[in-house]
């Protein structure tokens, strides 16, 4: 009996997508939750995995066809696998064919390659216009399989990958790093079995790259992988002091990623200006003007352009105030104490301060739907719901994720929630989706040491939570002075929707709710 292909039920703003990619042909075998298609929305791309096991007896729509939610897309039936059929049915016929098959294949050049394909840009949503060739993972000839990363487009929220349509290799790149580029546009020719530098990587001998140098640079004894190098020169790094893990030694990019993030590769003083003539080429690619006073000259990044438009635009255009109180975090931080161990058994995350705040904050917002509000042109928005937005800092600059219905959320769904968070952030695996949409947002600038800021509202919200680092200060309790473990709050509110009331009343509901955590529970 057949079983029907679905694609997935489409949220109410997502009317249809197309498909992407098959990742299984009609006569493939496939294993049950085995992903079978992709399809790409104008927000984000959905996989549709394989609810049996069977073989794809047909597919009834091509990929780039329109879909619409729940649309069968094909059907998996019983029977053989083509591979599996063809070596029934074959002997010693098939045995012959394959052989000189075999002779045909190596008689051929490695770098003949097959069907050719446009390689382009993914679609942007509206709200995006263009976006930056970030880096290409792959050069001129390198081989690739099917669905490996080609290149990273860079927007102003996002970082996008473009994958390899099939097995081969790229014959042209039409837009190099740090190009501009729009939605569907060409980026490169890719054509299929095609790379004879890397189809004969096998040979290749220990030490040396895939593609023999041909976009690959030597700095000393190492080699540096186009990406990785261009990740060197951004960051000044000392190449001797990074380990290699791609073949032969070859530094990858996630290398010199980790070399960042451990701070391990830093160049030393002296030793910096001590290098290979290796290392001067590397340097080129960030021109540094050298002497008693040097300079390096980099463009800023489209996140880091967002970032100021916003911040700008905010202070422009909001009436912003910002209110302040102090909470005493000493009972948060013995329940902390109490359950920590408990709660990292029982959910398998840490409990962290940011749940608390998360909670409290959804029910202030409850108490208070000003704050919950935004505006949009000259009307008021009252949203009957708490989204509550994270921000996240990165190597690339400052992130808001949004946790979605926060009111309705565990502490321990909010931890696991804002760790997957800063982990994607960090790797550039946010969707576009996952950052748009929230009604408040919490910043946490305590964790670099900050003991009081202003922060400013992400529009168009109308206000944000400022929190700060935890420090014992003398407080008068009950008549008497204790040391007390304290926190500043900041609320940065508009005044065009927010009285100056309510903001303070808000901040307060939050530090009654904090100073004693029983409150969040009893809904008092």
């Amino acid at each position: 009996m057949a079983t029907e292909i679905k694609a997935p039920t489409f949220p109410e703003s997502v009317a249809e997508g197309s498909v992407a990619a098959w990742h299984k042909q009609p006569g493939d075998s496939v294993e049950r939750d085995e992903l079978i298609v992709e399809i790409e929305t104008d927000k984000v791309v959905l996989e549709v995995l394989a609810t049996e096991a069977g073989v794809l007896a047909e597919t009834l729509v091509e990929e780039g066809d329109t879909v619409a939610s729940e649309q069968v897309l094909g059907r998996i039936g019983e029977g053989e696998a083509k591979g599996d059929k063809a070596s029934a049915q074959g002997g010693d016929k098939d045995d012959a064919e394959a052989e000189k098959a075999s002779e045909t294949k190596a008689d051929k050049p490695a770098s003949g390659g097959g069907e050719t394909h446009e390689v382009k840009a993914p679609t942007f949503p509206e709200s995006i216009q263009e976006g930056t060739v970030a880096s290409w993972n792959k050069q001129v000839g390198e081989a690739v399989k099917r669905d490996e990363v080609l290149a990273e487009i860079e927007t102003d929220k996002v970082v996008l990958e473009v994958v390899a349509p099939a097995d081969g290799a790229l014959a042209e790149i039409k837009a190099e790093e740090g190009s501009q580029v729009e939605s569907e546009a060409i980026l490169a020719i890719f054509a299929e079995g095609a790379g004879g530098a890397a189809s004969t990587a096998a040979d290749v001998e220990p030490g040396a790259s895939a593609d023999d140098g041909a976009s690959d640079e030597k700095v000393g004894d190492k080699i540096l992988a186009p990406a990785a190098r261009k990740l060197v020169a951004e960051h000044d790094l000392d190449v001797s002091k990074i380990e290699g893990t791609g073949k032969g030694g070859r530094i990858l990019k996630e290398d010199v990623q980790r070399a960042v993030k451990a701070g391990s590769a830093a160049k030393s003083a002296k030793g910096g200006a001590k290098a290979s003539g290796g290392a001067t080429q590397a340097a080129a690619a960030a021109p540094v003007v050298e002497g008693e006073r040097p300079e390096k000259r980099v463009p800023m990044s489209r996140l880091r352009q967002t970032i100021a438009k916003r911040l700008v635009q905010a202070q422009q255009t909001a009436a912003m105030l910002t209110t302040y109180n102090e909470v005493d975090m000493g009972a948060v931080m013995e329940l902390r104490a109490q359950y920590k161990d408990t709660f990292l058994k029982a959910h398998d995350v840490k409990l962290g301060f940011m749940g608390f705040f998360v909670k409290a904050a959804s029910e202030a917002l409850k108490r208070f739907p000003d704050v919950n509000a935004s505006i949009d042109g000259s009307d008021i928005v009252y949203h009957g719901y708490q989204d509550i937005g994270v921000a996240v800092s990165t190597d690339r600059g400052l992130v808001v994720p949004v946790l979605r219905d926060t009111d309705s959320m565990k502490i321990a769904d909010v931890e696991k929630g804002i760790v997957d968070f800063g982990k994607r952030a960090r790797d550039g695996k946010l969707g576009i989706d996952e950052m748009q949409g929230g009604t408040f947002t919490i910043t946490n600038g305590g964790i670099f040491g900050s003991l009081m800021s202003t922060p400013i509202i992400n529009p168009p919200q109308t206000a944000i939570l400022g929190m700060h680092k935890i420090q014992e200060r003398p407080m008068a309790v009950n008549g008497k002075v204790e040391i007390r473990p304290m926190m500043y709050l900041a609320v940065s509110y508009d005044h065009r929707m927010i009285d100056g009331k309510d903001a303070v009343q808000f901040l307060v509901t939050i530090k009654e709710l904090l100073e004693d955590p029983a409150r969040l529970l009893l809904d008092i």
